[in-house]
């Protein structure tokens, strides 16, 4: 997407002295411009949504671009963060369809280091793919499985001291561990 010239705002190259803030990669300063439809000078969550895009050109689900407003700088840091894992899930979309097979998830949990059955992979899939003969994983969703993995693993990391892969928990330690990681 190209910046709006001639348009001043809060982040104007009057403003930045004619380039992108320190820190802030130029490509990602023109792309919030761009979908700062508004012209505040940060973007909602709506205009967020509008500028995440998967492969196949769809908007990125509300499960993960629900973070309320932010400015540029934080919006370049989030360019980079899902240019990283664009490039980390084009790796493991062998068939270069767009989307995440289940064959592929468990071909990725394995790559990432996690020893996950396929029945847990194919549970993944009927939680988060659209529904279809040949279910599969966008990018968003990729995002959403892969941050939600590893902050679970981490809160049972915490309780699995010695690092057997087993823990003992009471029900709502079990309930404590989720909700604080995935609210």
């Amino acid at each position: 997407m190209a910046a709006f010239p001639g348009q001043a705002g809060p982040y104007s190259g009057a403003h930045y002295g004619g380039g992108a803030p320190h820190g802030v990669d130029p490509e990602a300063l023109s792309w919030f411009q761009a979908v700062d439809t508004d012209r505040s000078g940060s973007i909602s969550v709506k205009e967020l949504k509008q500028a995440l895009l998967n492969n196949n050109w769809s908007a990125f689900n509300d499960e993960t671009s629900r973070s309320g407003r932010m400015d540029v700088y934080g919006f370049s840091a989030l360019l980079r963060f899902i240019q990283q894992w664009r490039s980390l899930f084009q790796q493991y979309d062998r068939d270069q369809s767009g989307s995440i097979s289940c064959t592929e998830l468990q071909q990725a949990f394995s790559q990432m280091g996690y020893n996950l059955s396929p029945q847990f992979s194919q549970l993944l899939l009927s939680r988060y793919a659209q529904r279809s003969s040949n279910p599969s994983i966008q990018l968003d969703r990729f995002i959403h499985i892969c941050m939600q993995l590893q902050s679970l693993t981490d809160a049972f990391r915490e309780k699995d001291t010695g690092m057997v892969g087993n823990v003992r928990l009471g029900y709502e330690d079990f309930l404590t561990m989720v909700i604080t990681r995935m609210l």
